[in-house]
C-alpha cells in the first residue's frame, strides 16, 4: 500500500458524510478470529466432513451433535476483541460520517466496538432461540453446553446464524440495498466477495467512490476507484 493511496483514502473519507462499510471475514481475521477461505481458514482444517458441509441446513438437521461439536470448536470465540478496523467503523459513525455497516461476519465485534447501525447478513453466534418456544439464548449457555443444547421446554436451541442452504433475512437485504444504493462512498473490506447473495449488493452502488481494501484480488477491483491491498486495521489505522 503506497502513501498516496492512504492520502486519497484520508482525502475520500474526509469529505463524504454518507459512507457505507460492506466487510467480511478479513475485518475480523486480526482479532483472532480465522476466516474460512485463506490456507489458515476454517476450510483447509480437518474434520471427519467438509467445514462447508457442516455448516448447512441440511447437515444441522442430520447429525446435530457432529453440528455443534464443530460449532463450539471453530465458530465461537468468546475472547476476542475488538481490532483497529472495528474501532475506526465505530468512530466515524460517531462522527457522523459513516451511516452502516453491512457485515457477512457472525461474532458481534461490530457491536462491541460500538458501532449501532450494523446490518448482519449471516446472523450472530451471540444470539440463539429454542425452535419450539422461541426463547431466546446467549452465546454462553451454548458454549458451555454439551451435545444438542436443549431449552427448559425441551425444544432445540438453534444458533442465529445463516447455514448454506438458508435464505437471508429478506428485511436486512431491503435495508442493505438502501443504504448502499444511496451511499457516496462504499467502502468494501476483508472480503474475496465469493459469497453470494451478499456479494451481490455491491450492484446496488450507484456512486463513483468505490474503494476496495483486502489482502488479495477480488472480483471487483477492476471495478473500484481506489484498490489498497493490505491489512485492513492497519490501512484504517492510518487515518
Amino acid at each position: 500500500m503506497g502513501r498516496e493511496e492512504i492520502e486519497l483514502l484520508k482525502k475520500t473519507v474526509a469529505e463524504s458524510d454518507n459512507i457505507v462499510f460492506f466487510g467480511g471475514a478479513g475485518v475480523s481475521t486480526e482479532s483472532g478470529i480465522p476466516d474460512f477461505r485463506s490456507k489458515d481458514g476454517l476450510y483447509s482444517q480437518k474434520y471427519k466432513y467438509p467445514p462447508e458441509q457442516i455448516v448447512s441446513h441440511t447437515f444441522y438437521e442430520k447429525m446435530p451433535e457432529e453440528f455443534f461439536r464443530f460449532y463450539r470448536d471453530r465458530m465461537l470465540y468468546p475472547d476476542a476483541k475488538p481490532n483497529k478496523a472495528h474501532l475506526k467503523l465505530a468512530q466515524w459513525e460517531k462522527e457522523g460520517k459513516l451511516k452502516a455497516i453491512i457485515t457477512q461476519n457472525i461474532d458481534g465485534l461490530h457491536q462491541a466496538a460500538g458501532s449501532r447501525k450494523v446490518l448482519e447478513l449471516h446472523g450472530s453466534v451471540l444470539r440463539n432461540y429454542c425452535e419450539k418456544c422461541g426463547k431466546f439464548y446467549d452465546m454462553e449457555s451454548v458454549l458451555h453446553g454439551e451435545g444438542v443444547p436443549k431449552c427448559s421446554c425441551g425444544g432445540r436451541i438453534k444458533p442465529d446464524v445463516v447455514l448454506y442452504e438458508e435464505g437471508l433475512d429478506q428485511g436486512i437485504l431491503e435495508e442493505a440495498v438502501r443504504y448502499i444504493s444511496e451511499a457516496d462512498v462504499l467502502i468494501i473490506g476483508g472480503t474475496s466477495l465469493a459469497v453470494y447473495p451478499a456479494a451481490g449488493l455491491i450492484d446496488y452502488y450507484r456512486g463513483n467512490k468505490l474503494i476496495v481494501i483486502n489482502r488479495s484480488a477480488t472480483p471487483r477491483d477492476s471495478q473500484a476507484d481506489l484498490l489498497i491491498q493490505g491489512s485492513i486495521g492497519e490501512i484504517l489505522d492510518q487515518l
